[in-house]
């Protein structure tokens, strides 16, 4: 197996909705925010060599939207996407999977590009795209809630375009890599887990968005179920200390990885490190 980890890009969030019901007094003594409440998050890749497969997973924001759009998400910084893969030696047309974590704009707009014509196509144009099929079904319906994060121009072309594979059950989906089913952020959610050289690495997606969001309540106020959230992470947490896994943030602009320990407190990072340690333990 071969594993990358890249960041497409930054970009700003509210810090209240990113730690809910938690005071600004305390969340921001762990993640900082600027003068206008907003915090710096990023938006990592993974890119997973194994057997015959090239995975993808999560796309980014894309850039399919005009500038009014990405005003309030303040896109800065980042390698982009195809430049990221670009730099690691990948073209579009390499990708054989891309699998996405869930729907939220933020995690596979980039999946979908403007073509000549104004409309859209895949940007991976022989992946098949994986996605839980409780969420395409949740996303494609759509709510009050998540009307802002489920986009036709991101979902609609995927469905369209016969390379969509709704994934039904929880397990194992290419060698080694297997997935969580989560329900508490919006349902469907998928976790990876992967196994590499004898660890374990967990991606946490928005399960887990950040180092500062390892004790159980400390949730985003997006949660469609915030009790299913704590539950969960209560459940993962548990399993990652006992089985010493490295929990892979996607979101934590300055801590890309951890492992864990049992404090006072509850369980909290141990140690904190750059991905590229993990391939080095």
């Amino acid at each position: 197996m071969k594993i990358q980890l890249f960041n497409i890009a930054n970009f700003k969030v509210d810090g209240g909705a990113m730690f809910g019901v938690i005071p600004k007094a305390l969340w921001s003594r762990v993640y900082p925010a600027n003068e206008n409440n907003l915090i710096d998050l990023t938006l990592r890749s993974l890119i997973i060599e194994t057997g015959n497969h090239i995975i993808l997973v999560d796309t980014g924001w894309g850039d399919k939207q005009d500038d009014k759009f990405f005003r309030h998400v303040n896109l800065h910084d980042g390698e982009g996407l195809i430049a990221g893969l670009k730099k690691r030696g990948y073209n579009p047309g390499d990708i054989t999977d891309v699998f996405f974590t869930h729907l939220h704009a933020d995690h596979c707009g980039g999946a979908i590009k403007k073509n000549s014509q104004n409309g859209y196509e895949l940007t991976f144009p022989k992946a098949t795209y994986h996605v839980s099929r409780i969420q395409w079904e949740w996303a494609v319906k759509n709510n009050v809630r998540e009307a802002g994060s489920f986009l036709e121009e991101n979902i609609k072309p995927i469905g369209e375009s016969r390379q969509l594979n709704l994934v039904e059950e929880e397990g194992e989906l290419f060698p080694d890599f297997s997935f969580r089913m989560c329900y508490g952020h919006t349902p469907g959610l998928m976790i990876p887990i992967i196994k590499y050289n004898s660890k374990t690495l967990v991606y946490t997606g928005d399960l887990i968005p950040t180092i500062a969001h390892l004790p159980i309540i400390w949730n985003m106020s997006y949660d469609i179920e915030s009790l299913k959230t704590i539950a969960e992470k209560e459940k993962l947490l548990n399993e990652a200390l006992t089985g010493n896994y490295i929990l892979v943030f996607q979101h934590d602009e300055n801590v890309e990885c951890c492992t864990l320990e049992m404090t006072p407190k509850g369980i909290r990072a141990k140690d904190k490190f750059a991905f590229s340690e993990v391939l080095k333990r």
